[in-house]
């Protein structure tokens, strides 16, 4: 699983259109929101850090959910911009939160457990085990 890391508002033009999981490290604005929703339109997820999310508006976080856009919480440890335009989450990983969700474990127990391991954040964790882990 890959999220396209974005750094700036210049890059959103530049996106390819089947991008599905942008990370914005950015304080992105409304006009942000709108154009990287018009230039991916296969978008499914936005990840921002916790302090970015704080001071987002309630409109474009209300729109984003209209549009079957999830917002998650969290941020790209470790991640090197200069190395790689994409974040990439182990297959490792996302096998252990499947066989986690696959013993019954809660969504949160997967994300405490799974979190300092692989410096994911919660939401993502819970994400993934919400869309990788057949029902």
């Amino acid at each position: 699983m890959r999220l396209r890391v974005v750094s700036g508002k210049s890059e959103i033009p530049n996106l390819n259109p089947n991008e599905k999981m942008v990370h914005l490290a950015f304080r992105a604005s409304n006009v942000d929101f709108l154009n990287l929703m018009q230039r991916c339109p296969r978008l499914r997820t936005i990840q921002v850090p916790h302090s970015y999310q704080k001071t987002m508006s309630d409109a474009i976080q209300v729109f984003l959910e209209m549009q079957g856009i999830e917002l998650l919480e969290g941020d790209v440890w470790g991640h090197r911009k200069d190395l790689d335009e994409y974040y990439t989450v182990d297959e490792a990983t996302i096998e252990e939160i499947r066989t986690l969700a696959a013993s019954g474990a809660s969504a949160e127990d997967m994300a405490n457990q799974i979190q300092k391991k692989a410096k994911l954040g919660a939401d993502l964790i819970k994400y993934i085990a919400k869309t990788e882990v057949p029902a």
